[in-house]
């Protein structure tokens, strides 16, 4: 017997322009732990002092990092729980740097009820600044 997905919104109460988001501080752990995850050990986001001499002047976050926020949204709060993954593109067009607070969002702009999948606007903010964008396809079940 399948489990019944309690946490999730059904295709056909997702409107274009409906949106969620999440607030998260960027932490030196959490870029440590994200480096150690993936493999990437760039010295840009781990050395202070090689940081401290680049163009950036300090840390900056993995872009993959924060753009993996959006997955946290879409699998619990829109579309939530079953929701698949199909499609991101990211463009990323500032630095997130440790200690800043992102604002992760997620923007409903296409619904095709037929192939369940929904597309949307997906971006992080720092400041209300763009930091990252791009567009994400969501299956739903």
């Amino acid at each position: 017997m399948s489990k019944s997905l309690k946490k999730s919104i059904p295709i056909e109460k997702i409107v274009i322009g409906m949106s969620a988001s999440i607030k998260k501080v960027i932490e030196f752990d959490d870029i440590k732990l994200f480096a150690k995850l993936s493999g990437d050990t760039n010295a840009i986001h781990l050395d202070k002092e090689y940081a401290a001499n680049s163009k950036y002047k300090k840390n900056i976050a993995h872009g993959l990092m924060s753009s993996s926020y959006f997955s946290g949204i879409f699998g619990t709060q829109l579309p939530g729980e079953g929701s698949i993954y199909t499609y991101q593109s990211l463009k990323f067009k500032r630095p997130i740097y440790v200690g800043d607070e992102v604002e992760a969002r997620v923007i409903v702009s296409n619904i095709d009820i037929d192939k369940k999948r929904v597309k949307f606007t997906t971006q992080c903010l720092v400041k209300s600044k763009i930091c990252i964008d791009g567009e994400a396809e969501i299956s739903i079940p």
